[in-house]
């Protein structure tokens, strides 16, 4: 557990430090897209909460899009009441959920591990920038950006990858959208709604497949 403890500040701490910029700088690999801190199984694994930002994992593999929506429906009944699980992904890495509110709105974004069936709140935007979920939750300030702004800076920043963006989904201080490649799914990237700031969600690995909400 000390172990645990010891690798989780300093991956918190230092998330804090990338966030504090008006812009981020991505850390390039040899794709010169950027570069994440989770290769697939540096999730928690024992103890923790959602109100703590994570739920811990029974070991027990994860072996499709079904079974990592039942873990991240587990992990919003304890974050909060009446959240739901809508879109759901599965990566080279991980599988990533969206939680959406009673009215469909969306609430924050969640990574399950797939070797132990962890779930925790998606590195990047969801901890930093969620005004109402994340790390560092705030009263919402003054959204300078809407939906189409927000696409057009991702889509400044996408193109300089060889890439493109399809829809902006508002979460609370920020939005998320799709990279394309060929027309495909490639990954996805975020926009902070007050800054412009744009955080590729580099953690991933290859996209896999997807189901949409239940």
């Amino acid at each position: 557990m000390r172990t645990v403890k010891t690798l989780w500040v300093p991956l918190v701490a230092l998330l804090a430090m990338l966030a504090s910029g008006a812009w981020l700088v991505i850390q390039d690999d040899d794709s010169g897209r950027g570069f994440g801190p989770w290769g697939g199984t540096g999730m928690p694994m024992m103890g923790g909460s959602a109100e703590s930002g994570w739920l811990a994992g029974d070991r027990d593999p994860v072996d499709d899009l079904a079974e990592a929506r039942e873990r991240a429906e587990d992990f919003a009944e304890t974050l909060g009441s009446g959240l739901r699980v809508g879109e759901v992904m599965r990566f080279a890495n991980n599988y990533y959920a969206e939680l959406e509110e009673s009215d469909g709105a969306k609430a924050t974004e969640v990574l399950v591990d797939p070797s132990t069936g962890a779930v925790q709140l998606e590195f990047g935007p969801a901890m930093m920038w969620n005004t109402r979920y994340g790390m560092m939750a705030r009263p919402s300030g003054p959204v300078r950006l809407d939906a189409e702004q927000a696409r057009a800076a991702a889509q400044a920043w996408a193109e300089e990858h060889g890439l493109a963006v399809a829809e902006a989904e508002a979460f609370p201080g920020y939005y998320t959208l799709h990279t394309l490649q060929d027309g495909r799914i490639e990954g996805m990237l975020s926009v902070n709604a007050v800054t412009g700031a744009v955080w590729y969600h580099s953690w991933h690995g290859e996209f896999r497949e997807m189901s949409e909400g239940a």
